[in-house]
């Protein structure tokens, strides 16, 4: 256990933060598979609304730093296509 004050408080910070981290990539991985949920059920009006609350979960995961931009970008693109693609 650190014994200097701002060594401990390094400790928290970051607990706080991988804690706030793992939240948000949770509801990213949520919003994706109720986006591939939707695809597999064969409902295309559904898969859109799911597109749409999966696109803006990633974008503000990304604004918020937990996410790279381009892997964001990937991941958005991949299931717009995934969606269209339906029949």
């Amino acid at each position: 256990m650190a014994n200097i004050k701002s060594a401990k408080k390094r400790i928290l910070v970051n607990q706080t933060r991988a804690d706030r981290n793992k939240a948000i990539r949770s509801g990213v991985r949520t919003a994706v598979k109720k986006v591939y949920a939707a695809i597999d059920a064969n409902d295309k009006e559904a898969a859109k609304a799911a597109l749409l609350a999966a696109t803006s979960t990633i974008d503000k995961a990304t604004s918020k730093g937990v996410y790279h931009k381009n892997y964001a970008s990937r991941k958005i693109s991949r299931l717009s296509i995934a969606v269209n693609k339906m029949a």
